[in-house]
Protein backbone atom coordinates (compact mmCIF):
# COMPACT_ATOMS: atom_id res chain seq x y z
CA UNK A 1 0.00 0.00 0.00
CA UNK A 2 1.59 3.46 -1.20
CA UNK A 3 0.98 6.44 0.85
CA UNK A 4 -0.41 9.72 -0.49
CA UNK A 5 1.32 11.87 2.10
CA UNK A 6 2.39 15.02 1.67
CA UNK A 7 3.97 15.56 4.43
CA UNK A 8 7.78 16.23 4.81
CA UNK A 9 10.35 16.42 8.21
CA UNK A 10 10.81 19.98 7.18
CA UNK A 11 6.83 20.70 7.56
CA UNK A 12 6.84 18.56 10.70
CA UNK A 13 9.87 20.30 12.27
CA UNK A 14 9.28 23.89 10.96
CA UNK A 15 5.44 24.94 10.99
CA UNK A 16 3.51 22.35 13.00
CA UNK A 17 4.27 23.21 16.41
CA UNK A 18 4.06 26.96 15.93
CA UNK A 19 0.67 28.32 17.45
CA UNK A 20 0.66 25.91 20.19
CA UNK A 21 0.23 28.10 23.53
CA UNK A 22 -2.48 30.29 21.99
CA UNK A 23 -4.30 27.20 21.14
CA UNK A 24 -4.07 25.45 24.02
CA UNK A 25 -5.63 28.92 25.90
CA UNK A 26 -8.21 28.73 23.15
CA UNK A 27 -9.11 25.38 24.08
CA UNK A 28 -9.41 25.30 27.91
CA UNK A 29 -11.16 29.13 28.12
CA UNK A 30 -13.81 27.02 25.81
CA UNK A 31 -14.18 24.33 28.09
CA UNK A 32 -14.58 26.49 30.84
CA UNK A 33 -16.89 28.63 29.41
CA UNK A 34 -19.13 25.39 28.39
CA UNK A 35 -18.79 24.09 31.92
CA UNK A 36 -20.00 27.38 33.21
CA UNK A 37 -22.80 27.94 30.55
CA UNK A 38 -25.45 26.15 32.08
CA UNK A 39 -24.89 27.54 35.13
CA UNK A 40 -24.49 31.51 34.92
CA UNK A 41 -25.31 32.37 31.49
CA UNK A 42 -28.33 30.52 30.54
CA UNK A 43 -32.15 31.50 32.15
CA UNK A 44 -32.85 27.62 31.74
CA UNK A 45 -30.17 24.72 31.84
CA UNK A 46 -30.32 22.74 28.28
CA UNK A 47 -30.76 19.75 30.01
CA UNK A 48 -32.44 18.21 27.35
CA UNK A 49 -29.22 18.82 24.75
CA UNK A 50 -27.36 17.54 27.41
CA UNK A 51 -29.46 14.29 27.49
CA UNK A 52 -29.56 13.88 23.63
CA UNK A 53 -25.84 14.02 23.39
CA UNK A 54 -25.36 11.74 26.19
CA UNK A 55 -27.45 9.49 23.86
CA UNK A 56 -25.61 10.35 20.58
CA UNK A 57 -22.49 9.36 22.87
CA UNK A 58 -24.10 6.28 24.14
CA UNK A 59 -25.41 4.72 20.55
CA UNK A 60 -21.68 5.04 18.77
CA UNK A 61 -19.97 3.56 21.79
CA UNK A 62 -22.00 0.77 21.93
CA UNK A 63 -21.76 0.65 17.65
CA UNK A 64 -17.89 0.85 18.32
CA UNK A 65 -17.98 -1.84 20.76
CA UNK A 66 -20.07 -4.04 18.89
CA UNK A 67 -17.26 -4.15 16.37
CA UNK A 68 -14.87 -6.62 18.25
CA UNK A 69 -17.63 -9.75 18.06
CA UNK A 70 -15.08 -11.20 15.66
CA UNK A 71 -11.32 -9.75 15.35
CA UNK A 72 -9.35 -10.70 12.26
CA UNK A 73 -6.27 -11.64 13.64
CA UNK A 74 -6.00 -14.44 10.84
CA UNK A 75 -2.26 -15.16 10.26
CA UNK A 76 -0.50 -17.34 7.34
CA UNK A 77 3.08 -17.13 9.39
CA UNK A 78 3.09 -21.00 9.59
CA UNK A 79 2.27 -21.82 6.01
CA UNK A 80 4.97 -22.91 3.57
CA UNK A 81 4.05 -20.12 1.02
CA UNK A 82 4.52 -17.08 3.73
CA UNK A 83 7.58 -18.62 5.08
CA UNK A 84 10.18 -18.98 2.07
CA UNK A 85 8.49 -15.20 0.87
CA UNK A 86 9.17 -13.77 4.16
CA UNK A 87 9.91 -9.50 4.35
CA UNK A 88 12.87 -7.87 5.44
CA UNK A 89 12.39 -6.46 8.89
CA UNK A 90 14.84 -4.40 11.04
CA UNK A 91 13.71 -4.07 14.58
CA UNK A 92 14.86 -0.25 16.81
CA UNK A 93 15.09 0.02 20.14
CA UNK A 94 15.63 3.86 21.36
CA UNK A 95 17.62 3.02 24.70
CA UNK A 96 18.87 5.76 27.56
CA UNK A 97 19.57 4.21 30.94
CA UNK A 98 18.43 1.14 30.48
CA UNK A 99 20.69 -1.24 32.46
CA UNK A 100 17.89 -3.02 34.24
CA UNK A 101 16.49 -4.05 31.18
CA UNK A 102 18.30 -4.01 27.72
CA UNK A 103 20.35 -7.08 28.24
CA UNK A 104 17.03 -9.28 28.58
CA UNK A 105 15.38 -7.22 25.75
CA UNK A 106 18.33 -8.23 23.80
CA UNK A 107 18.08 -12.05 24.98
CA UNK A 108 15.11 -12.55 23.57
CA UNK A 109 15.33 -10.84 20.36
CA UNK A 110 18.27 -12.50 19.10
CA UNK A 111 16.60 -16.09 19.53
CA UNK A 112 12.99 -14.62 18.01
CA UNK A 113 11.71 -16.79 15.21
CA UNK A 114 12.96 -15.47 12.06
CA UNK A 115 15.41 -16.47 9.28
CA UNK A 116 18.52 -14.33 10.50
CA UNK A 117 19.30 -13.03 6.71
CA UNK A 118 15.84 -11.20 7.03
CA UNK A 119 16.11 -9.45 10.56
CA UNK A 120 18.71 -7.18 11.66
CA UNK A 121 18.24 -5.72 15.80
CA UNK A 122 19.39 -2.34 16.17
CA UNK A 123 19.55 -0.30 19.85
CA UNK A 124 20.23 3.23 20.11
CA UNK A 125 21.98 4.06 23.25
CA UNK A 126 20.94 7.79 23.45
CA UNK A 127 23.60 9.09 25.31
CA UNK A 128 23.11 6.55 28.75
CA UNK A 129 24.72 7.80 31.77
CA UNK A 130 24.52 3.96 33.40
CA UNK A 131 26.08 0.67 32.69
CA UNK A 132 24.26 0.50 29.40
CA UNK A 133 27.06 1.72 26.79
CA UNK A 134 29.14 -1.75 28.59
CA UNK A 135 26.36 -4.32 28.81
CA UNK A 136 25.35 -3.64 24.77
CA UNK A 137 29.47 -3.56 24.00
CA UNK A 138 29.22 -7.22 25.61
CA UNK A 139 26.41 -8.32 23.63
CA UNK A 140 27.05 -6.94 20.36
CA UNK A 141 30.27 -9.21 20.65
CA UNK A 142 28.34 -12.41 21.44
CA UNK A 143 25.30 -11.79 18.83
CA UNK A 144 25.75 -10.98 15.44
CA UNK A 145 22.87 -9.14 14.33
CA UNK A 146 22.88 -7.37 16.75
CA UNK A 147 23.96 -4.00 16.03
CA UNK A 148 24.59 -0.37 18.58
CA UNK A 149 23.94 2.87 17.30
CA UNK A 150 24.93 5.65 19.43
CA UNK A 151 24.27 9.78 19.66
CA UNK A 152 25.08 11.84 22.75
CA UNK A 153 23.01 12.94 25.00
CA UNK A 154 22.14 16.47 23.85
CA UNK A 155 22.06 15.43 20.31
CA UNK A 156 18.53 16.46 20.19
CA UNK A 157 14.86 15.53 19.65
CA UNK A 158 14.47 13.10 22.48
CA UNK A 159 13.27 9.18 21.07
CA UNK A 160 12.03 10.57 17.57
CA UNK A 161 15.79 11.87 17.46
CA UNK A 162 17.02 8.68 18.30
CA UNK A 163 15.03 6.74 16.22
CA UNK A 164 15.04 9.12 13.22
CA UNK A 165 18.72 9.08 13.68
CA UNK A 166 18.63 4.90 13.28
CA UNK A 167 16.65 4.93 9.87
CA UNK A 168 19.95 6.29 8.03
CA UNK A 169 21.29 2.91 8.73
CA UNK A 170 18.27 0.29 8.23
CA UNK A 171 17.33 -1.12 4.81
CA UNK A 172 14.52 -3.41 5.72
CA UNK A 173 10.85 -3.67 4.24
CA UNK A 174 9.38 -3.01 7.74
CA UNK A 175 10.30 -0.98 10.94
CA UNK A 176 9.39 -3.06 14.63
CA UNK A 177 9.94 -0.41 17.00
CA UNK A 178 10.18 -1.81 20.68
CA UNK A 179 10.90 -0.10 24.31
CA UNK A 180 13.85 -1.12 26.24
CA UNK A 181 11.35 -3.03 28.46
CA UNK A 182 9.54 -4.84 25.94
CA UNK A 183 8.48 -8.70 25.82
CA UNK A 184 7.53 -10.77 22.69
CA UNK A 185 6.48 -14.25 22.74
CA UNK A 186 8.84 -16.21 20.31
CA UNK A 187 6.64 -16.27 17.28
CA UNK A 188 5.16 -12.62 17.21
CA UNK A 189 7.19 -11.72 14.62
CA UNK A 190 5.97 -14.60 11.90
CA UNK A 191 2.51 -14.22 13.43
CA UNK A 192 2.52 -10.39 12.98
CA UNK A 193 3.92 -10.09 9.52
CA UNK A 194 1.53 -12.50 8.59
CA UNK A 195 -1.24 -10.55 9.52
CA UNK A 196 0.25 -7.29 8.75
CA UNK A 197 0.65 -8.55 4.80
CA UNK A 198 -2.64 -10.13 4.84
CA UNK A 199 -4.29 -6.75 5.51
CA UNK A 200 -2.03 -4.61 3.69
CA UNK A 201 -1.74 -2.75 6.58
CA UNK A 202 0.72 0.37 6.39
CA UNK A 203 1.49 -0.21 10.38
CA UNK A 204 0.46 -2.46 12.90
CA UNK A 205 -0.04 -1.88 16.41
CA UNK A 206 0.33 -4.79 18.66
CA UNK A 207 -1.93 -5.14 21.31
CA UNK A 208 -0.07 -3.80 24.72
CA UNK A 209 -0.28 -5.78 27.90
CA UNK A 210 1.10 -5.68 31.36
CA UNK A 211 3.95 -7.91 32.65
CA UNK A 212 3.33 -7.07 36.63
CA UNK A 213 -0.13 -6.61 36.59
CA UNK A 214 -0.29 -8.27 40.45
CA UNK A 215 2.24 -6.32 42.20
CA UNK A 216 -0.16 -3.39 43.33
CA UNK A 217 -3.06 -1.46 42.97
CA UNK A 218 -2.00 0.66 40.02
CA UNK A 219 -0.49 -1.83 37.90
CA UNK A 220 -3.56 -3.84 38.06
CA UNK A 221 -5.10 -0.60 36.98
CA UNK A 222 -2.62 -0.42 33.81
CA UNK A 223 -3.55 -3.96 32.94
CA UNK A 224 -7.03 -3.33 33.06
CA UNK A 225 -6.50 0.27 30.90
CA UNK A 226 -4.38 -1.54 28.31
CA UNK A 227 -7.31 -3.96 27.72
CA UNK A 228 -10.27 -1.29 27.57
CA UNK A 229 -8.02 0.73 24.70
CA UNK A 230 -7.44 -2.11 22.85
CA UNK A 231 -11.01 -3.00 23.07
CA UNK A 232 -11.60 0.47 21.85
CA UNK A 233 -8.66 0.88 19.21
CA UNK A 234 -9.93 -2.18 17.49
CA UNK A 235 -13.82 -1.03 17.59
CA UNK A 236 -12.66 1.96 16.13
CA UNK A 237 -11.06 0.11 13.68
CA UNK A 238 -13.62 -1.91 12.14
CA UNK A 239 -16.15 0.91 12.51
CA UNK A 240 -14.46 4.26 10.97
CA UNK A 241 -11.44 2.94 10.33
CA UNK A 242 -9.37 4.77 12.87
CA UNK A 243 -6.79 3.31 15.14
CA UNK A 244 -3.36 4.59 16.66
CA UNK A 245 -0.16 3.43 17.24
CA UNK A 246 1.07 2.86 21.06
CA UNK A 247 5.08 3.29 20.71
CA UNK A 248 5.92 -0.17 21.83
CA UNK A 249 5.55 -2.71 19.40
CA UNK A 250 4.14 -0.56 16.69
CA UNK A 251 5.28 -1.88 13.04
CA UNK A 252 5.67 0.30 10.14
CA UNK A 253 6.11 -0.27 6.41
CA UNK A 254 9.69 2.04 5.81
CA UNK A 255 8.77 3.13 2.82
CA UNK A 256 5.08 4.83 3.98
CA UNK A 257 7.11 6.10 7.28
CA UNK A 258 9.94 8.23 5.69
CA UNK A 259 6.79 9.02 2.85
CA UNK A 260 4.74 10.80 6.20
CA UNK A 261 7.74 12.68 7.05
CA UNK A 262 9.69 9.88 9.53
CA UNK A 263 9.12 10.70 13.37
CA UNK A 264 8.00 14.00 14.64
CA UNK A 265 10.98 15.24 16.91
CA UNK A 266 8.51 18.28 18.17
CA UNK A 267 6.24 16.58 20.11
CA UNK A 268 6.70 14.28 23.12
CA UNK A 269 4.39 11.31 22.16
CA UNK A 270 5.89 10.58 18.57
CA UNK A 271 3.39 7.65 18.16
CA UNK A 272 0.05 9.42 18.48
CA UNK A 273 1.72 12.26 15.83
CA UNK A 274 2.45 9.79 13.35
CA UNK A 275 -0.84 8.43 13.84
CA UNK A 276 -2.62 10.92 12.43
CA UNK A 277 -0.65 11.57 9.51
CA UNK A 278 -0.86 8.08 8.81
CA UNK A 279 -4.86 8.54 9.10
CA UNK A 280 -4.58 11.73 6.85
CA UNK A 281 -2.70 9.99 4.23
CA UNK A 282 -5.27 7.44 4.15
CA UNK A 283 -2.70 4.56 5.35
CA UNK A 284 -4.29 2.21 7.26
CA UNK A 285 -3.34 0.82 11.03
CA UNK A 286 -4.20 -2.59 11.80
CA UNK A 287 -4.48 -3.67 15.28
CA UNK A 288 -2.88 -7.11 16.22
CA UNK A 289 -4.72 -8.67 18.86
CA UNK A 290 -2.46 -11.83 19.80
CA UNK A 291 0.40 -12.48 20.79
CA UNK A 292 0.52 -8.94 22.22
CA UNK A 293 3.71 -7.31 23.48
CA UNK A 294 4.36 -7.37 26.80
CA UNK A 295 5.96 -4.48 29.47
CA UNK A 296 6.11 -2.88 32.67
CA UNK A 297 3.58 -1.15 34.31
CA UNK A 298 4.93 2.15 36.42
CA UNK A 299 4.59 1.35 40.12
CA UNK A 300 3.78 4.50 41.71
CA UNK A 301 1.94 7.46 41.46
CA UNK A 302 4.35 9.94 40.79
CA UNK A 303 5.70 7.56 38.03
CA UNK A 304 2.45 7.54 36.51
CA UNK A 305 1.63 11.24 36.63
CA UNK A 306 4.35 11.89 34.95
CA UNK A 307 3.67 9.44 32.04
CA UNK A 308 0.46 10.76 31.74
CA UNK A 309 0.97 14.08 31.72
CA UNK A 310 3.50 13.61 28.76
CA UNK A 311 0.58 11.50 27.15
CA UNK A 312 -2.07 13.75 27.96
CA UNK A 313 0.56 16.49 26.32
CA UNK A 314 1.23 14.27 22.82
CA UNK A 315 -2.65 13.84 22.66
CA UNK A 316 -3.06 17.21 22.51
CA UNK A 317 -0.55 18.66 20.70
CA UNK A 318 -1.29 16.65 17.55
CA UNK A 319 -4.80 17.59 17.28
CA UNK A 320 -3.62 21.22 17.70
CA UNK A 321 -0.61 20.80 14.99
CA UNK A 322 -3.27 18.78 12.44
CA UNK A 323 -6.52 20.56 13.32
CA UNK A 324 -7.23 22.29 9.83
CA UNK A 325 -6.06 18.33 8.00
CA UNK A 326 -8.45 16.72 10.59
CA UNK A 327 -11.48 18.96 9.13
CA UNK A 328 -10.61 18.75 5.33
CA UNK A 329 -12.01 16.48 2.42
CA UNK A 330 -8.58 14.13 3.78
CA UNK A 331 -11.01 12.38 5.95
CA UNK A 332 -14.14 10.65 5.64
CA UNK A 333 -17.45 11.73 7.66
CA UNK A 334 -17.54 8.95 9.80
CA UNK A 335 -13.62 9.37 10.29
CA UNK A 336 -14.03 12.92 11.22
CA UNK A 337 -17.10 12.06 13.65
CA UNK A 338 -14.81 9.44 15.27
CA UNK A 339 -11.98 11.86 15.94
CA UNK A 340 -14.32 14.54 17.10
CA UNK A 341 -16.22 11.73 19.46
CA UNK A 342 -12.99 10.65 20.51
CA UNK A 343 -11.49 14.30 20.83
CA UNK A 344 -14.73 15.48 23.11
CA UNK A 345 -14.58 12.02 25.59
CA UNK A 346 -10.98 12.13 26.55
CA UNK A 347 -9.67 15.84 26.30
CA UNK A 348 -12.94 18.50 26.71
CA UNK A 349 -15.21 16.45 28.78
CA UNK A 350 -12.78 16.32 31.79
CA UNK A 351 -11.97 20.27 31.78
CA UNK A 352 -16.26 20.35 31.63
CA UNK A 353 -16.80 18.25 34.24
CA UNK A 354 -14.16 19.14 36.54
CA UNK A 355 -15.71 23.09 35.84
CA UNK A 356 -19.07 21.80 36.35
CA UNK A 357 -18.20 19.66 39.75
CA UNK A 358 -16.03 23.22 41.42
CA UNK A 359 -19.30 25.22 40.91
CA UNK A 360 -21.34 22.73 42.51
CA UNK A 361 -19.10 22.56 45.36
CA UNK A 362 -18.82 26.37 46.04
CA UNK A 363 -22.60 27.71 44.72
CA UNK A 364 -24.18 24.53 45.82
CA UNK A 365 -25.79 23.70 42.53
CA UNK A 366 -26.81 20.85 40.93
CA UNK A 367 -23.82 19.06 38.21
CA UNK A 368 -25.29 19.67 35.19
CA UNK A 369 -23.32 17.68 32.72
CA UNK A 370 -23.01 14.33 34.35
CA UNK A 371 -25.26 12.33 32.46
CA UNK A 372 -22.36 12.36 29.73
CA UNK A 373 -19.65 11.64 32.35
CA UNK A 374 -21.89 8.25 33.39
CA UNK A 375 -22.28 7.63 29.80
CA UNK A 376 -18.70 7.61 29.26
CA UNK A 377 -17.59 6.03 32.34
CA UNK A 378 -20.40 3.37 31.43
CA UNK A 379 -18.73 2.72 28.16
CA UNK A 380 -15.11 2.50 29.73
CA UNK A 381 -16.40 0.29 32.17
CA UNK A 382 -17.69 -2.19 29.37
CA UNK A 383 -15.00 -1.74 27.04
CA UNK A 384 -12.77 -3.04 30.31
CA UNK A 385 -14.84 -5.51 31.17
CA UNK A 386 -15.08 -6.82 27.27
CA UNK A 387 -11.60 -6.47 27.00
CA UNK A 388 -10.24 -8.14 30.10
CA UNK A 389 -12.62 -11.34 29.25
CA UNK A 390 -11.44 -11.50 25.40
CA UNK A 391 -9.50 -14.61 24.67
CA UNK A 392 -5.63 -13.93 24.94
CA UNK A 393 -2.07 -15.03 25.18
CA UNK A 394 -0.56 -12.74 27.35
CA UNK A 395 -0.47 -12.30 31.28
CA UNK A 396 -3.84 -13.04 33.13
CA UNK A 397 -6.13 -10.00 33.01
CA UNK A 398 -8.43 -8.83 36.08
CA UNK A 399 -11.77 -9.98 35.40
CA UNK A 400 -14.01 -9.46 38.33
CA UNK A 401 -16.50 -6.87 38.71
CA UNK A 402 -15.09 -5.43 42.13
CA UNK A 403 -12.05 -4.80 40.25
CA UNK A 404 -13.61 -3.18 37.25
CA UNK A 405 -15.52 -0.82 39.12
CA UNK A 406 -12.21 0.08 41.61
CA UNK A 407 -10.88 1.03 37.82
CA UNK A 408 -13.14 3.69 37.31
CA UNK A 409 -12.41 4.98 40.11
CA UNK A 410 -8.48 5.09 39.21
CA UNK A 411 -9.69 6.20 35.69
CA UNK A 412 -11.08 9.74 36.92
CA UNK A 413 -7.10 10.82 37.63
CA UNK A 414 -7.49 12.02 33.67
CA UNK A 415 -10.02 14.56 35.08
CA UNK A 416 -7.27 16.26 36.68
CA UNK A 417 -4.45 15.53 34.62
CA UNK A 418 -5.86 16.98 31.37
CA UNK A 419 -6.94 20.29 32.69
CA UNK A 420 -4.02 20.44 34.34
CA UNK A 421 -1.61 19.80 31.03
CA UNK A 422 -4.32 22.13 29.20
CA UNK A 423 -3.45 25.12 31.77
CA UNK A 424 0.53 24.35 31.65
CA UNK A 425 0.36 24.32 27.77
CA UNK A 426 -1.61 27.50 27.64
CA UNK A 427 0.99 29.38 30.28
CA UNK A 428 4.07 27.96 29.84
CA UNK A 429 6.98 27.64 26.31
CA UNK A 430 7.43 23.68 25.48
CA UNK A 431 11.17 22.41 25.34
CA UNK A 432 10.98 19.19 23.92
CA UNK A 433 12.88 16.74 26.25
CA UNK A 434 12.89 12.85 26.36
CA UNK A 435 11.44 12.85 30.02
CA UNK A 436 11.55 8.78 29.91
CA UNK A 437 9.71 6.22 31.62
CA UNK A 438 12.38 4.50 34.57
CA UNK A 439 11.89 0.44 33.77
CA UNK A 440 13.05 -1.40 36.85
CA UNK A 441 13.12 -5.00 35.32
Amino acid sequence: MKSTSTFNKENIDNSFSKGRRLKSFIFLVSCIFIGLYPHFFSKKPPVFTIYVFSLIVLIYGIWVLSKNIKIPNKSIYDSQEFSNNLPTLDILVAARDEQNVIARLVERLVNLDYPSEKLKIYVIDDGSEDNTPNILKQLSQKYEKLNIIRRSKNAGGGKSGALNHALKFISGEWVFILDADAQLKNDTLRRVLGFAQIGSWSAVQLRKSVLNTGTNFLTTCQGIEMAMDAYFQVGRLYSAGISELRGNGQLVRKEILLNCGSFNENTVTDDLDLSLRLILSQSKIGIFWDPPVMEEAVEDFSALFRQRQRWAEGGLQRFFDYGKELISSKLTFIQKFDITYFFILQYALPIIALVDLIVCILFFKSPIYWPVSLTAFTLSASASWFGCHKKHEGPVLPNNLIKIILYLVYLSHWFIVIPLVTLKMSIFPKKIIWKKTIHLG
